[in-house]
């Protein structure tokens, strides 16, 4: 049967290949130790679960919810970013709850783009970022992310003709999945320039509270009157609710009206007890979140110091849930072979570098979503993958 034609131009999910040969190692047989999914292992906070469980026996929380009926968690959220950045936002106009923040990176390109116009994405960067653009009509333009600029985009690289053409920039630090931070200059970097070329500002902020040392900057810091910026948040991290579909977006209040329309023809909003659940999230403190911190601390030093103990050099990340690991000979060209041959060995899933992009090639991401000595074993299998 015919589809769409804008469907041959995603990029083949290089994850459902991966997710293949996950279950090719379970029939031979291996015990999976699965590091390559951001999916938090982490129990959501118990408070969080009443709120919810006593919303399910309000029937009033059982119908549609309009926009207006968010107002509650719209205000939980103005309160949660004033308090930790300092900045005001009006919950009426410059805040829209999300079903998950990649709902508003995917939608976002449809209330900016025309067809044709280009999009500046990171490279290697997350996949729904481009899958957005792609379905948009919109055209990409990769920035690609090296170590030795420290995972920065150098906007002065960028062609004169693409930043003509250019309506939007997606950026996201704390970054998956090269786990960098960018400092709050480059982010006024990136706002003067979009303000010069009229381009919407971007910033994907799922890893706004994991982040071992100091604390990274929102957008708004460096662009406080919202002239060209919108930012996206999520409770997929910070408070382990991976499934419970729960984002939100900050930011102008006409680019948070385009995508309210946009949203408004896709689908209503997620049921109300999970909204009043992430509300006492944001009024929780950060107490809980702390102790998040410190569990993925934890798990990183061990994972690190592990793989260092096998000869596999890797830098200690600052931010995220990852290790972002540059790959031995003879697999620097081929992290797919790499990933596939690795679980099909010792059942150890990682996600390989190029399923992020081009400039992902030669490395591999491990998700620190097991307990230490989980991670250990998995070192210790691949400890003779490696020596083989």
């Amino acid at each position: 049967m015919p589809l769409a034609r804008r469907l041959a131009l995603l990029q083949s999910n290089v994850f459902a290949e991966m997710d293949h040969a996950k279950q090719l190692a379970l029939s031979d047989g291996k015990a999976l130790i699965d590091l390559s999914l951001g999916s938090s292992d982490l129990p959501v906070s118990p408070r969080i679960l009443e709120e919810i469980g006593r919303s399910l026996q309000d029937p009033a929380t059982h119908g549609y919810l309009l926009f207006h009926g968010t107002r509650a968690f719209r205000e939980a959220a103005a309160a949660w970013y004033e308090q930790k950045f300092g900045i005001a936002v009006d919950p009426e106009t410059e805040v829209l709850p999300l079903i998950g923040s990649q709902e508003g990176t995917a939608h976002l390109p449809l209330a900016v783009l025309n067809p044709g116009d280009y999009a500046l994405l990171l490279d290697p960067g997350y996949p729904s970022h481009a899958g957005g653009v792609i379905l948009a009509g919109g055209q990409i333009h990769a920035m690609p992310l090296l170590a030795e600029h420290n995972f920065l985009p150098r906007f002065e690289e960028i062609p004169a003709a693409i930043v003509q053409q250019a309506r939007m920039m997606v950026l996201s630090y704390p970054h998956n999945p090269t786990t960098a931070i960018a400092p709050l200059s480059f982010f006024k970097e990136a706002v003067a320039f979009c303000q010069t070329h009229n381009i919407v500002l971007v910033h994907d902020f799922p890893y706004v509270d994991l982040v071992f040392e100091d604390s990274a900057p929102s957008i708004f810091q460096a662009d406080p009157q919202r002239s060209c910026s919108i930012e996206f948040f999520t409770f997929s991290k910070s408070y382990s609710m991976g499934g419970f579909r729960i984002g939100y977006a900050i930011g102008n209040a006409e680019l948070i009206q385009g995508l309210r329309k946009v949203k408004s023809i896709v689908d209503f909003n997620q049921y109300k007890g999970i909204l009043n659940g992430a509300a006492i999230a944001l009024k929780s403190g950060q107490t809980e979140i702390a102790q998040i911190v410190e569990t993925y601390r934890q798990r990183r030093d061990e994972f690190v110091a592990a793989l260092h103990q096998i000869g596999w050099s890797v830098p200690t990340p600052t931010a995220t849930m990852y290790v972002w690991a540059k790959l031995p000979e003879p697999w620097r060209s081929d992290s797919i072979g790499f990933c596939k041959a690795l679980v099909a060995q010792t059942g150890i899933c990682a996600a390989p570098g190029a399923g992020f992009g081009l400039a992902g090639e030669g490395y591999v991401r491990f998700a620190l979503v097991q307990d230490p000595a989980t991670l250990r074993a998995a070192v210790d299998r691949m400890a003779g993958f490696l020596h083989t």
